[in-house]
């Protein structure tokens, strides 16, 4: 049976990596990560991973085509499976076609692409308002999903953190850099006629079924 390539897309923040995790986990599906590949193969000290370490020590990002080793690499281990989830690639034209070319190696095709599409401001209000654990890594909203006593760590009893990347001005860039390269490969994939909107406003239960709908 011809392996199902499906594609999961959106602004930042808008839970991307943790519908990820559930369909492919529901859908039997490979889930291909390019932040889970880098930390893979950087900690099983893989002849890719030690090459990207190599930048990310110097505070520089790992070249695309170096990824898409990786991605090629893990296409290669799981050709049997059920099927391919990718998050987190492609995230503009020039690597849409990198996967195109590294797809038709393989005889596949993408068969859909799933957009989160969530505006700004929510993604603001999302971002602000999250903390963390420094400890256990636990993730808390402090408007949907507060901690019991201020801003202490239910489980851990430590101070929550704010990410750097959910500081303000780190948000406006990511969207800045989201919206300068990833809506035209949103705009490519309309054309083509396989891309599936969800809002994804509502809570992520109900952006979980209409994904599973769409799947």
């Amino acid at each position: 049976m011809k392996n199902r390539i499906f594609i999961l897309i959106g602004p930042p923040g808008a839970g991307k990596g943790t519908q990820a995790k559930n369909m492919a986990s529901l859908k039997d599906f490979v889930l291909i990560s390019t932040g889970d590949l880098l930390r893979e193969n950087v900690g099983k000290k893989t002849e890719l991973g030690n090459t990207a370490k190599s930048y990310m020590d110097k505070g520089e990002l790992v070249p695309t085509d170096l990824v898409a080793r990786m991605i090629k690499a893990n296409i290669e281990q799981n050709i049997g499976k059920n099927g391919f989830l990718f998050d987190g690639f492609p995230r503009d034209l020039a690597q849409n076609t990198l996967l195109s070319d590294m797809l038709e190696e393989f005889n596949l095709d993408i068969d859909k692409v799933i957009y989160i599409d969530v505006k700004d401001e929510v993604i603001f209000e999302r971002l602000t308002n999250r903390r963390i654990c420094p400890k256990c890594k636990r993730v808390y909203h402090m408007r949907y999903n507060p901690p019991k006593n201020d801003e202490l760590c239910d489980d851990c009893k430590v101070s929550l953190i704010v990410r750097d990347d959910d500081k303000i001005d780190v948000i406006k860039k990511r969207l800045e850099v989201y919206h300068k390269l990833t809506q035209p490969l949103v705009d490519y994939y309309e054309e083509s006629g396989k891309i599936t909107k969800i809002n994804g406003e509502r809570a992520p239960k109900e952006v979980e079924a209409e994904i599973i709908a769409n799947m």
